[in-house]
């Protein structure tokens, strides 16, 4: 019986932290809505703040989005949308392609390249950043979607995410399809590839919300107006000649809907992924 409360305590104690840690994850984001909704003068006399005053709401802040001068807004949408999609989509599928090489098969200097693996991840962005951008240079990749996409098709971090989860992976499906008459890449992509769906679906939403947030590289690659990502172009917007917080707030609040979206659907896959992956070894 005293087990029993005592287990209960645990779980509403437990339920309150993580209630209080939701609500200051959501805090910002809460002004962030509240502000668009309100006058460009009322943001520039008190900013951000947490009162409603529902009578000084209005949507002319998302109707500036479908103006002329609001167009260039959804030019940066659908740049983000488009590299997001490529460079999550490319990443998953050499990244799961190298970690299950690394977790299945036994070769010589399996171990250093998985070295090399952990030891890329210690090594921050800004340190790589100036040799990346003289080899898009050399290859003349500068304001195109391939110079942002291809320095991180592979990234360490989703390498090891793979690799540890495919460490867990039955070695007797494989044993049997190769009996059936599989290739490897046979073996893999139908027999192998399905069990790391979850995989798939936890570094889906990790690698997405990577690239759609990313604005050191692109800021750095990407010249023109046309080209700019929505990170970048939403801190265009904010500049010593002018700030233009009619299309910023509104254009924040929408940039967040892509990841919800992702996220909700797959939500059951990052879960299970992540749970599953941390525990393989």
């Amino acid at each position: 019986m005293k087990a029993a409360k005592s287990d209960r305590v645990q779980r509403v104690g437990l339920f309150l932290l993580f209630a209080i840690l939701a609500i200051l994850a959501l805090f910002p984001f809460y002004c962030l809505f509240l502000g668009s909704f309100k006058p460009t003068t009322e943001l520039l006399r008190y900013g951000l703040n947490v009162k409603l005053q529902p009578e000084l709401w209005s949507l002319e802040n998302y109707k500036h989005l479908f103006t002329a001068e609001g167009s260039r807004y959804w030019y940066w949408y659908r740049n983000s949308l488009v590299l997001t999609t490529l460079q999550t989509v490319a990443s998953l599928f050499f990244s799961a392609f190298v970690g299950y090489g690394l977790a299945i098969y036994q070769f010589k200097g399996r171990n250093l390249l998985f070295g090399l693996v952990l030891f890329t991840m210690m090594i921050p962005l800004e340190i790589l950043i100036l040799p990346l951008y003289k080899t898009m240079i050399f290859f003349r990749l500068i304001n195109t979607y391939p110079g942002v996409i291809l320095p991180f098709v592979v990234t360490p971090f989703a390498v090891f995410f793979f690799r540890q989860y495919a460490l867990g992976l039955p070695k007797d499906l494989l044993d049997a399809a190769r009996i059936d008459g599989c290739t490897e890449f046979g073996a893999y992509f139908r027999v192998m590839m399905p069990l790391m769906l979850p995989a798939f679906g936890a570094m889906a939403i990790l690698q997405a919300l990577f690239s759609w947030n990313s604005l050191l590289w692109p800021l750095i690659v990407l010249r023109t107006t046309e080209m700019f990502t929505l990170p970048i172009g939403l801190a265009s917007l904010l500049s010593p000649y002018g700030n233009n917080y009619m299309m910023l707030m509104s254009g924040a609040v929408l940039s967040v809907l892509p990841i919800l979206i992702l996220f909700l659907l797959f939500q059951r896959a990052f879960m299970a992924g992540l749970t599953i992956g941390a525990v393989k070894g």
